[in-house]
């Protein structure tokens, strides 16, 4: 393992900010793995240290393929998580809104910049994402439809879900658009939590990108098997909004079955307690994502369903 510094930002407050990654092997630019970008990605950043872990023994036990490097990079924004905000701490910019990233303009542009020069190149790249809403995700796996894209390397992960979604015009600044842009295949892993540890879900990430570099030859051990994964589009998740603000208590957790009608949250008053709305599924499935902030505002997403009718939205 080789540690190194791939980019460093003076500061005229702080220290420098150095980003910093974690090479495995030598040759040919196998994969890239990046972690947190933003300041409450908490989970991710762990995810990354256990995945320098995994690889550090497998270094040891000569079980990385010749010819094969891997980059881990756990962490690119510790200057915000150091201070508990989500994006940049001086003008409250998002690092994944900035790619390619330019050397001459904003900080946040130049960090981008700095990064993906380092990273652009490999063959495959994985980011551990996070959601903008908090909440809980099932374990999954995400791909972009760029045009660019081979949705079946996604089983690859042994994840139970990979979802296909086709980006907006916001995504085009985002690392995971870039990196496909530019010849990487490129995907997204989302790891259960984001602002907490969760270290079943973190193991799960961790063995679903060991299960996809053995399967892609860049290491040379046995990962225990995954799920038969099922490629779906983003359209087949059902989005349920609240329809009243205050005090959000969920019935449900992530990756329950559901069926249409029933109860799976409720929204309280905060002051006397009673009842103002109940959150009922509107269809069949499994819950993906679950919302988990105390209070919540009126119309906001607080469950993503996998509906179970998917007759004309699978991939």
């Amino acid at each position: 393992m080789k540690k190194k510094v791939l980019f460093s930002l003076k500061s005229p407050y702080r220290g420098h900010l150095d980003v910093t990654g974690f090479r495995f092997g030598h040759g040919e630019k196998s994969i890239a793995v990046v972690g947190s970008m933003r300041g409450n990605e908490v989970q991710q950043m762990y995810v990354c240290s256990r995945l320098v872990q995994e690889l550090k023994k497998l270094e040891a036990e000569d079980k990385i393929t010749e010819n094969c490097e891997i980059l881990v990079v756990p962490c690119v924004n510790y200057y915000s998580m150091n201070i508990g905000k989500r994006f940049w701490a001086m003008d409250n910019t998002d690092i994944n809104r900035m790619f390619p990233g330019y050397n001459l303009g904003e900080t946040t542009q130049r960090i981008a910049d700095g990064l993906f020069t380092k990273i652009q190149g490999y063959k495959y790249g994985v980011q551990l994402a996070s959601f903008y809403q908090p909440g809980n995700f099932m374990p999954h796996v995400r791909l972009m439809d760029t045009g660019f894209t081979e949705t079946e390397i996604m089983k690859d992960f042994g994840l139970q879900y990979a979802i296909v979604r086709r980006p907006r015009p916001y995504d085009t600044t985002t690392l995971n658009y870039n990196w496909q842009i530019w010849e990487t295949k490129a995907f997204s892993v989302y790891a259960n939590a984001t602002d907490t540890i969760d270290d079943k879900s973190a193991e799960e990430a961790v063995l679903a990108i060991l299960r996809f570099m053995s399967a892609r030859g860049i290491i040379n051990t046995h990962i225990r098997p995954g799920y038969c994964t099922e490629i779906i589009r983003e359209s087949a998740a059902v989005q349920v909004q609240s329809e009243a603000a205050g005090i959000f208590r969920s019935a449900v957790n992530v990756g329950s079955n559901v069926e249409r009608g029933d109860l799976i949250g409720r929204i309280m008053n905060p002051f006397d307690g009673e009842t103002v709305s109940e959150i009922r599924t509107p269809v069949s499935g499994v819950v993906y994502f679950e919302y988990n902030a105390p209070l919540i505002n009126e119309k906001t997403v607080c469950y993503k369903i996998i509906t179970n009718d998917r007759t004309e939205k699978k991939f």
